[in-house]
This record gives C-alpha cells, structure tokens and sequence, in this order.
C-alpha cells in the first residue's frame, strides 16, 4: 500500500499525478466513499485538468463497485458540484486540485446537502479502509448517468440576489485558464454586464498564470486589464472556481474582509440580527459592522470544515475567510465564489460610487496579509512568543495557533501549516507604521 500520509490532507485529498494519485487509488477512493455513506447516489463532477477525466471515471467506477448509482454533472466548478449536492440532497466528489500546479489533482468531498468532509468527518475513515482493506461486497453494481446542471446553477444564484436595475458595469474576469471559463459565461449573463474575459479557455497546465489569486503576481495581468479597459470592477477566480477576488477600477486589490463586511451587511439587511462567522485572520473590522449593523458576529478557526459546522451551531447566514472563500446558508452553507461575485455586482450596481468607495466603507485598519517563516519547533516558539507578548499587558487565545492582542487593539495571529513546517503571520494595526514595527517584532522572534 502506498503512503497515504502527503495525499489525504486536513480538508480534501490531493497530490501529484500519478506518483501519489493515480486511477487505480481513485478506484479505490470512490469505493471507500460509497462505503462510509452508504449512499444509493452519488454526484461527480470533474475539472479541466489533463488527468481529470479518468480520475472521475475511476472514482465513478468505484462508487459503482459498491452498488451507489452515480450522477455525473461533468465540467464542473466546486460550487456547481456543491448545488448538485444540495439539490439532490446526496453526497458529492469534485475531482480537482483548486490553485495547485498543473502536475496536481485530488477530490474534494461532501455529503448529503454538501456538508463537508474532513478529517474528523469522514477522511480518516476513508485513509483507514485504503490501508485496510474494505469489507467484501456481493451486491448488485451501481450505474453511471450524465447531466448537465449549468444552467439550472445559475438561475439558482441569480435567485438568491436582486440584479434588478443595476447600472450598467464593465466587468473584466479571469478566469486563470480554470473552470469560471466555464460557469462565468452562464452566471454572468445579465443585461446590465459587459464581460471583458481572461484565460477563459479551459487548460489545466494553466499557460498564462497559476490560478491562486491570492498571489499578488496572479493578479497582476487582470489588474491592467480593468486599467487598459476602464472598466468597473475585476474579479479573479481559482481553479475550481471556488474563490473570488476582486479588483476595484484603479486596478487595486480589494481586502477579502472588505468585501466580507459587505455581504455580511447586505444578508443582515435581509436576515436581521443574524449570525455571521468570520475567522481568526479576518480584520477585526467585520465583527464590528457586524455588531453596528445588529448581527452577531462568530469567530472561528480557518478552514471551510469549521467554518460550516460553526454556521450551522447558530444557524449563521453568512461565512467568510480572508482568503476569499465566501459560505452562504442559502447555499448549504457552501462556499461559492460566483454567488459573492453576484452580491458585490449587485451592491456595486446600486450605487453611483466606484468599487474603490464602496469597499472603503468596509476598510478601517491595515493588514500585513499573510507571511511564512519555516519553524523547527512551532509548539516552543508560540509558548515564547505568548509570553513575551502577554508580559506586556496584550491577551492571548489559542482558538487557532496563538493571536495576541495588544492593548491599544492592534493584533497579530500565528496559526501552524497543518502540512508543512511554517507559521503564517497576519499582523492588523490601526495605520502603516504601527503595523509595521509589530510584523518587525514578531518576525524577529521567529529568527525571520
């Protein structure tokens, strides 16, 4: 048996192709899912990469081995994979490897309705059936159906937000060679928006940039296009489609928990005082509109498996991440870029003012994003690090690695890579300066 240590990871199941991930083990895989779920269907969609195709015909393959019947929904983003969930209120596998390199691929999982699947839900039981071995099955074979749900996908998402009279926008997109060369074109179809499109063609071995917009340089091409065509807004979309990020018409990033804070007020307007979770790296600016717009704000830790299950404890109607994953109850409390696209488009179009002034009311503070330093020893370091902190007068919480507030409010969070020896550094202070002299700080104690 082959190790399976590099490849089942905190969240999803990814590697490279074929040395880690291979149709065989993806046979394997999918025969282990329908065991654990028991399901008598199961949906598979499948995106761009080379190795795509037969991945999901193995994983299908399996499934069927075990007697579930899948629904293949083809090319497909991680959304429209979590809406065929929903909809069908049955598990769901989407073979892709998001923002990673060409030579990757893997499978993300769901259950019924698009509940997730991680390591304590669900990934180490499949791990553990891999390396053991499953049970002996003398069942009738499942079979293996096709459907296109693209269209009824985006009706879906155009349910779930008001484009009526929206002013008419210029919207560059780029889709980064993935799959929003595919959903982009049916969920952007509206009367009020012209497309200006980028790497919509789908390639997996993604010839302009790599599709991980939360890399400064991958949005370097879509930042002078918004410039070169004056347009509106620019949104930058990952692999599987699942994030979106968005540049303002100056061709500036726009902060992720800025554009939080605004779906947030926008779903509070709807559901008022409801819940809306955030996580331990969002400027701490959300949990206050939160509090002034009359919700209640929930901190929780990074990573689409916790924050859903916190969305559901107090029935939240809204989630967000700083790194650009946007989780919508309406939406299985699944994260969907295109349905956050839709709501900033909207406010956008509601107003006179440039994506620039509106995001502006959602921005109070300066971040440092995200920085890595390779530790030996992390447990030791977060100990020395609180203690020196905390000796001044600043609070701690291990919620997720150690976040230190300081005293005039000002913080600083290092949160452990669940696969690599790293700590990530997100510092939020009150100005430049300030935010400065803390990252500084910290990073010399780490030895950076």
């Amino acid at each position: 048996m082959r190790d399976l240590t590099g490849l089942i990871k905190a969240y999803d199941i990814r590697g490279t192709v074929p040395d880690q991930l291979d149709a065989e083990l993806t046979f394997q895989i999918g025969a282990a899912f329908a065991h654990l779920t028991g399901a008598e269907l199961i949906t598979v969609g499948q995106d761009m990469r080379e190795s795509s195709p037969e991945l999901a015909a193995a994983f299908a393959a399996g499934a069927n081995s075990r007697g579930s019947d899948v629904l293949d929904i083809g090319l497909a983003s991680t959304d429209l994979l979590y809406y065929a969930s929903g909809t069908r209120d049955v598990p769901g596998a989407m073979i892709t490897a998001s923002h990673n390199p060409a030579g990757y691929n893997g499978i993300k999982l769901c259950r019924a309705a698009a509940a997730p699947v991680g390591q304590d839900t669900g990934l180490a039981e499949i791990r553990t059936l891999l390396e053991t071995g499953l049970p002996a099955y003398d069942g009738p074979a499942g079979t293996t159906r096709s459907e296109d749900l693209l269209q009824p996908y985006a009706g879906y998402l155009h349910s779930l937000v008001n484009l009526a009279g929206s002013r008419p926008l210029k919207i560059v997109v780029d889709a980064g060679n993935g799959m929003a060369g595919h959903t982009a074109p049916a969920v952007l179809d509206h009367p009020a928006f012209e497309i200006v499109p980028l790497y919509f063609e789908l390639d997996g071995t993604f010839p302009n940039h790599e599709a991980n917009p939360l890399e400064p340089a991958n949005l370097v091409d879509l930042c002078a296009a918004v410039r070169e065509h004056r347009a509106d807004v620019g949104l930058a979309f990952d692999g599987d489609a699942d994030r979106c990020f968005f540049v303002d018409e100056n061709g500036e990033a726009v902060s992720p928990s800025a554009v939080v804070s605004l779906i947030a007020t926008r779903e509070l307007a709807r559901h008022p005082g409801a819940a809306i979770v955030y996580n331990v790296i969002t400027s701490k600016a959300v949990a206050e509109l939160v509090t002034e717009h009359g919700g209640k704000p929930i901190r929780t830790r990074v990573g689409h498996s916790f924050i859903k299950q916190v969305m559901a404890e107090h029935d939240a109607v809204f989630g967000g991440e700083h790194s650009g994953h946007y989780y919508f109850r309406e939406f299985w409390r699944a994260d969907t870029g295109m349905l956050a696209a839709l709501h900033v488009l909207a406010a956008l179009g509601e107003t006179d003012q440039p994506l620039s002034a509106l995001a502006g009311q959602f921005s109070r503070y300066t971040a440092s994003g995200e920085i890595n330093s390779t530790i030996s020893d992390v447990p030791a370091v977060l100990d020395r690090v609180e203690a020196h902190y905390t000796a001044d007068g600043a609070a701690a919480d291990r919620l997720d690695g150690l976040t230190i507030t300081l005293p005039e409010g000002a913080w600083f969070n290092l949160r452990p890579s669940n696969t690599e020896p790293l700590l990530r550094l997100n510092v939020e202070a009150s100005d430049q300066p300030r935010m400065t002299k803390i990252r500084q700080d910290v990073l010399a104690m780490l030895g950076s």
